[in-house]
Formats: structure tokens, C-alpha cells, sequence
């Protein structure tokens, strides 16, 4: 199955929280954050009343970290299995291999409102890392790599107004200095701030 192009705001609503595929503050994530707890579909507003089993939750939570980092179900699989061979906590290796990923890191330096718009940025060859082109959202970021954004990108709107804001918080395993940025160090779990419990994907993969 290929990549959802649907209304991303379903996916949302699907799992109950925002995945941050809509640029924040933007009337579109405003329309959201009010319909966020209605399910989509005929009867969304009834919700369901029947108790969700075990691995209904533990399928939700893969399913919402998946489309959270914007991937398909082959990839989140492979991500998992090379986390699994780890010596670490298989959990917080998993999400240390999808923060580095390119897309995601661009994102987080705040270098693109969303993963989605980072993920095109990459694709259409605007990110460079050591002074090479990259094209690949999935390539890893190691620690110490510089990633730059090409002067025309810095001319867009959206990239331009990010990079003026002054109150961005960089988390502290990632360094930026205008439009350049490095990690400094491999993100550890309590980096992430989103609400996922890797846990139950453990549990989900090993049944």
C-alpha cells in the first residue's frame, strides 16, 4: 500500500491526538485541536462503547507513532527489527532511530513546520549535509554531521518566518546557528516529548 494522501486531520482524529502534521497555530491545526476527539466517519461523534482489547491498544499506539514520523508499515517494521538487535532498551533504540532520521531532524531544528514539509524539502534536494546533497528523508543523521539549508529554500515564506522566530526551543541533543544545525549527541528517551508508549509497540511486534 502506498503513502496516505488523504485529509491528515483524519489520521489525527483517528488516534485521538495531534500528530503534528498540521503547521501549529495555522487555522487548519485550530480546526483540529476542536475536533480532535470526535472520531472520523458517520458515527464518530457516538465514539464506541466497546472496550478495546489488548491488541487494539497495542495496534493504536503503532499505528499512531507510525504516522506520526510520517512512514509506511514496511519501513516502521524495519526500524524495529534493527532496533531489536540493539545491546539498549529496544524501546528507546527505535525512537532514536526515528529521530534521526533526515526529515525528522530538519524538523525538529525547526528548519520546517511540519515532518511532511521537511520530508519535501529533502526529496526536492534543498538539505545538504557536510556540504553533499541529500535527497534520502530516511538517511541517519550521525552525531557531529552539519546540515545546512540551500539559499534558495532560506528564501521561502514559511522557512524564512521559522528561522526569524526567536523563542524556538532547540531540544538539547540537537545545536542550530541560523539556517546550519548538527546533533550533538544521540537523542535519549527522555529528549522526546511526544506521548508514546513504546512499550506496547514492543508488544505488538513480539506477539
Amino acid at each position: 500500500m502506498g503513502r496516505y494522501t488523504g485529509p491528515k486531520n483524519r489520521l489525527a482524529r483517528r488516534e485521538g491526538v495531534d500528530l503534528g502534521l498540521k503547521t501549529t497555530g495555522s487555522s487548519a491545526h485550530i480546526q483540529l485541536l476542536r475536533r480532535l476527539k470526535i472520531k472520523p466517519g458517520q458515527h464518530g461523534q457516538k465514539g464506541s462503547r466497546r472496550k478495546p482489547s489488548d491488541y487494539g491498544i497495542q495496534l493504536r499506539e503503532k499505528q499512531k507513532t507510525k504516522r506520526m514520523y510520517g512512514l509506511l508499515e514496511k519501513q516502521f517494521r524495519k526500524y524495529f527489527m534493527i532496533a531489536s538487535r540493539e545491546p539498549r532498551n529496544t524501546g528507546e533504540a527505535l525512537l532514536s532511530l526515528l529521530e534521526r532520521r533526515l526529515d525528522n531532524v530538519i524538523y525538529r531544528l525547526n528548519f520546517a513546520p511540519t515532518r511532511a514539509f521537511a520530508r519535501q524539502m529533502v526529496t526536492h534536494g534543498h538539505v545538504k549535509i557536510d556540504g553533499k546533497k541529500v535527497n534520502i528523508p530516511s538517511f541517519l543523521v550521525e552525531t557531529d554531521m552539519i546540515i545546512t539549508i540551500k539559499q534558495r529554500m532560506l528564501e521561502n515564506p514559511t522557512v524564512k518566518k521559522l528561522l526569524e522566530d526567536k523563542n524556538t526551543n532547540i531540544l538539547p541533543w540537537l545545536e542550530k546557528k541560523g539556517p546550519v544545525g548538527k546533533i550533538s549527541r544521540l537523542p535519549k528517551r527522555e529528549d522526546i516529548q511526544e506521548d508514546i508508549n513504546e512499550q506496547l509497540i514492543i508488544e505488538f511486534y513480539s506477539r
